[in-house]
């Protein structure tokens, strides 16, 4: 499949030409929203969303309760449409979950710990979690330094062995919250701040699900995933879906089989998305960092810019995407917002003036749409701390 046309179906199926109408709409375009950092979700949804702001994004998730804060696919927080967290939860949270449990209970197992484990550490976890459920459900809301003063045990820390730096004191609080939202007991809820805030509370899982999640053979799970995934990022490698979904190649390709995908010049697909889509005109986009479209696919070239090779500037060493500039599927360019809360932004190659024009305006916008609110993403980027000044 040619690049023209892979970036064609980009464009139309990723909504990166503004055209979603509300938050759930430009989230089903991408299957899920990268959450790690919590200010990519909204900068997603708003670059997907030409008529949406920010309070309506917000509204979606803490509200109406459409989109759902989990942790899933490769131990990584997303924003899920409610209709697709069952499948998540089965596909990849509960696979997630029981490699956290396993590991923290040999930590609790194996480590000093203040006051010391009972000989029983299973049973003694699995006491914390079912006081924790009990004082959600009492508190209807709660952050997890007011759970820890409901819940003592939480307060249970893990003792340095070393002299490492890294090596430090720390409550169990935090993993034991973080292994009962894999499981759906809870559920992350509103900010401790304003919407680009990482602290958050948390909230009963039976107030978002009062019958439970749907159950649903893993399987399944994990066919209807990779249907959703190709629907929206095929054509993709083996190589793409095995990292977007976090799973090892036997577990992939037994999910890919099951989906009924086929293969398209050398690219998996839906079933009966064979067709080629129309190029539509190209419009400018300023997606956030670690946005779903740029970090969908281990296997990148095809998006970035053929006649030079800025992938230094636009990724940390790890992979990790910063604030990009789309011009009709392919990547022109970055952004930041510096101190002052303005959008500064620089193209990498020159795709004409009408395309410059599209992202200034395109940038004057996401300013205006911003409110002077600041946004430092998580892993930095070079271009984008250049960008910003800082």
């Amino acid at each position: 499949m040619s690049v023209q046309q892979r970036r064609a179906r980009l464009v139309t199926r990723h909504l990166i030409d503004g055209s979603a109408p509300d938050p759930v709409t430009a989230t089903r375009g991408l299957v899920c929203l990268h959450a790690t950092d919590p200010a990519t979700v909204y900068l997603s949804v708003l670059a997907r969303s030409a008529g949406v702001q920010i309070a309506d994004v917000a509204e979606a998730m803490y509200e109406q309760r459409s989109l759902v804060r989990m942790m899933g696919m490769r131990r990584t927080l997303f924003v899920v449409p409610d209709d697709l967290a069952a499948t998540v939860h089965h596909a990849a949270a509960l696979d997630v979950a029981a490699t956290v449990r396993k590991r923290l209970l040999q930590e609790l197992a194996t480590a000093p710990t203040d006051p010391p484990m009972p000989q029983d550490v299973a049973s003694w976890l699995a006491e914390v979690e079912d006081e924790v459920e009990a004082a959600i459900r009492d508190a209807g809301v709660a952050s997890g330094a007011q759970l820890a003063a409901r819940v003592p045990r939480l307060k249970t820390a893990i003792l340095p062995r070393s002299d490492k730096a890294y090596d430090v004191r720390r409550s169990v609080t935090s993993q034991v919250l973080v292994l009962m939202g894999l499981q759906g007991r809870l559920v992350r809820g509103r900010p401790l701040g304003s919407w680009t805030s990482r602290q958050h509370t948390w909230e009963p899982g039976a107030a978002w699900w009062p019958d439970g999640l749907t159950e649903l053979p893993t399987s399944e799970a994990r066919a209807r995933l990779v249907g959703a995934y190709l629907a929206r990022f095929g054509p993709a490698q083996e190589a793409d879906v095995a990292w977007w979904t976090g799973w090892s190649l036997r577990l992939t390709r037994a999910a890919v089989t099951d989906a009924g995908a086929v293969t398209v010049d050398g690219g998996l697909v839906a079933d009966g998305d064979t067709d080629p889509v129309a190029v539509p005109e190209p419009t400018a986009a300023l997606l956030p960092a670690l946005d779903p479209t740029p970090m969908g696919w281990k296997h990148r070239e095809w998006y970035l810019p053929q006649d030079a090779d800025h992938r230094a500037s636009l990724f940390d060493r790890s992979g990790n995407v910063g604030p990009t500039i789309w011009w009709g599927g392919e990547v022109v360019g970055g952004w930041a917002v510096r101190r002052d809360g303005t959008v500064e932004t620089r193209l990498l190659v020159d795709r004409g003036r009408e395309a410059a024009r599209a992202v200034e305006a395109a940038a004057q916008r996401l300013e205006g749409r911003l409110g002077g609110a600041v946004v430092v993403p998580s892993f930095r980027t070079p271009l984008e701390r250049e960008l910003s000044g800082t």
